[in-house]
């Protein structure tokens, strides 16, 4: 058994497209919010409350060249990577911390341009479009 793990798994909402940084040699790297929600309702008053919870997320590379090019403010998605801290100094001199998620696999559930699902497992592929159940031919699954 591990030691420690890192993990982080996610289900939200963007909040914001996604903003590329381009780098010298080809390297790149997207950022962008993500929002979660927790719904319960308060026992005294019998209110639903619902409290959300926003996430920075870090992709790389190509896998952050086909965020960009398949999602937008509002989609949701399932995300998988790791917590990683930032430490630098803001312009007072004060050193500033952030905490974000560099996400290893990124599942598309529902966006508004047509993509479905993207890894870091499979990102020299091209994502593919949800396609519609009416045309599918029945196979002879029994369930």
């Amino acid at each position: 058994m591990a030691a420690s793990l890192n993990k982080v798994m996610l289900i939200g909402h963007l909040g914001d497209d996604v903003k590329m940084h381009y780098f010298e040699g080809g390297n790149s790297i997207g950022r962008f919010p993500i929002a979660t929600n927790d719904s319960y309702t308060n026992k005294t008053t019998g209110e639903k409350v619902t409290t959300t919870e926003w996430h920075n997320l870090v992709v790389r590379n190509k896998l952050a060249e086909i965020c960009e090019k398949y999602l937008s403010k509002g989609d949701l998605i399932y995300a998988e990577g790791r917590l990683k801290t930032r430490q630098w100094q803001d312009d007072s001199g004060s050193k500033r911390y952030s905490t974000e998620v560099q996400i290893i696999d990124i599942q598309f559930i529902n966006t508004k341009k047509g993509a479905k699902t993207i890894t870091d497992n499979n990102v020299n592929s091209k994502p593919t479009t949800p396609q519609s159940t009416s045309n599918k031919q029945d196979d002879d699954l029994p369930f």
